[in-house]
């Protein structure tokens, strides 16, 4: 497609009805995308000239794999909202959500099961197949407090409508870099997202049957936000996890490879740093996956 052709020419056209209907399906299993869709930047560099902002998700969802919304950290959404972007999007994607922050940054876990069942309640039955990882992401002052976290755990809802639940766990203090968290959380099925960040915690250790990884290190000096050989080498690693594997090379808080050999689904967001250039990282990998 041409950079920033007519929103006519890229999207409205008749000959690309097809395209659009289709999206963009996982490859081995693999979905990439971003965080949110709507950011002024973007219309610069990744939506196309004279598109209108109502159909920014309609346009994003139709160039990636998945998207993680992050608006629903600082507050929950109507059903009806759910049912809106749900429909905007071709029936090969899938949509992950950060919880409400209310539930996770303060007070004890242990107390907050009531409140995670009442988010997943308030209306994500709306995203049907679109629903995919519910992310839980602590507080960066949270310590370790085993009881604590398998309470909240153990508290959360597995199923909706009938449908399995995916939950991943964002830890981001120091503490939790302990092969007794990687056993609690894998005891229980709940996954771990690997960060990579320089600010956090990265724990590559796999806790549960998908891979959940935010990349947050895009530079704004490079087009595509990481260079041809950073690029080369997550898509090996995505390959790798969704083949059973377990990259050694990252940092684990246990042991790495002693986590059951299965295939994943693996979700691979490019989140925050230089955030203008992540969607042209997130489109350059699903190239290498030859999803485009």
């Amino acid at each position: 497609m041409k950079k920033n052709a007519p929103a006519g020419d890229l999207f409205s056209a008749p000959a690309a009805h097809d395209e659009r209907e289709r999206g963009v399906p996982p490859v081995q299993g693999i979905r990439v995308g971003i965080g949110g869709w709507t950011y002024a930047p973007w219309r610069d560099n990744f939506y196309p000239a004279g598109l209108v902002q109502r159909r920014e998700l309609e346009y994003a969802s139709r160039q990636l794999s998945s998207i993680e919304i992050n608006g629903t950290f600082y507050s929950a959404q109507k059903p009806a909202t759910y049912a809106k972007w749900a429909a905007e999007t071709p029936e090969s994607f899938v949509f992950s959500l950060k919880a409400p922050g209310r539930i996770t940054q303060s007070g004890a876990l242990a107390r907050s099961g009531k409140a995670a069942q009442a988010f997943i309640d308030g209306g994500l039955a709306e995203f049907g197949t679109r629903l995919g990882p519910i992310l839980w992401q602590l507080a960066p002052s949270r310590v370790f407090d085993a009881d604590d976290v398998a309470a909240f755990l153990d508290a959360l809802p597995r199923a909706l409508e009938g449908r399995p639940l995916k939950h991943v766990l964002e830890v981001r203090h120091d503490s939790f870099r302990d092969p007794a968290y990687v056993r609690l959380a894998r005891e229980r099925g709940i996954v771990t997202v690997f960060t990579d960040s320089g600010e956090y915690p990265s724990l590559a250790d796999l806790t549960g049957d998908f891979v959940y990884a935010r990349l947050m290190r895009s530079r704004a000096d490079v087009a595509t936000g990481y260079s041809d050989d950073e690029l080369d080498q997550w898509t090996q690693r995505a390959q790798q996890w969704a083949q059973g594997g377990d990259p050694a090379e990252l940092p684990h808080a246990g042991t790495a490879g002693e986590a059951a050999k299965l295939r994943r689904e693996v979700y691979l967001y490019f989140i925050s740093a230089a955030k203008a250039r992540n969607p042209a990282a997130a489109m350059a990998l699903l190239q290498r996956l030859g999803a485009r």
